[in-house]
């Protein structure tokens, strides 16, 4: 109302600028709840590195974009570390690995989605968030009907929030990358405080390669 944030009108024109942005979205949801609840900390989080080769798969082919060979050498290196904890995973379980590489495929989507969508002109970055938001707000509330999932929801709607703006003045793959710091602490703290982790020396190994 003060016109302190501004961004294009509600019209039919809005569901195709912001499609698939709340699909995707939903996507990472589910399956990030599903692989959550399936894996142990270390795995789960040490497996979402390859959404970081997604990510630069994904912002090449759709944004055109190119890297440089270091940046592409780190990639392989993290991802080769992840291929080396899941060679020696005592808990392996197919339909846990299933749900966390399909979240880590929508997680790339989402991210180089949300990167184009910021150049549209008329949404700009509050546009995208409101009506990504707006969207999903509905079936998201349905399906967290319960005090804990609204809480759940809150916390989302937060991380969509920084997401979109680190999106907004960086690339989609620095965003990813920032948000796989945090990973490097909840894996280890994983291994000690979740209580389903299965040490062996490969594996571990594994969750130090960074």
């Amino acid at each position: 109302m003060s016109k302190t944030v501004q961004f294009q009108d509600f019209d039919r024109s809005i569901l195709l600028k912001i499609f698939p942005l709340p699909l995707l979205y939903v996507g990472n949801h589910i399956t990030g709840l599903a692989s959550t609840k399936k894996l142990s900390l270390p795995m789960f989080t040490v497996l979402r590195k390859f959404t970081i080769l997604m990510t630069m798969i994904l912002e090449a082919y759709i944004l055109k974009k190119t890297f440089p060979k270091r940046l592409i050498y780190s990639v392989v290196t993290m991802v080769l570390g992840a291929l080396v904890a899941a060679s020696s995973d005592l808990a392996f379980d197919l339909e846990a690995y299933t749900f966390i590489l399909l979240n880590d495929a929508f997680t790339a989507a989402n991210g180089v989605y949300t990167k184009k969508k910021l150049g549209i002109e008329g949404l700009g970055k509050y546009g995208v968030l409101f009506y990504n938001a707006l969207i999903i707000v509905i079936p998201t509330i349905l399906a967290s009907s319960h005090i804990r999932g609204l809480v759940a929801f809150l916390f989302r709607f937060v991380l969509m929030y920084s997401i979109v703006l680190c999106s907004y003045y960086n690339s989609a793959l620095t965003t990813t990358v920032v948000g796989a710091i945090k990973n490097v602490a909840v894996a280890y703290i994983g291994i000690f405080v979740g209580g389903d982790y299965l040490f062996s020396w490969t594996n571990f190994l594994g969750l130090g390669i960074w």
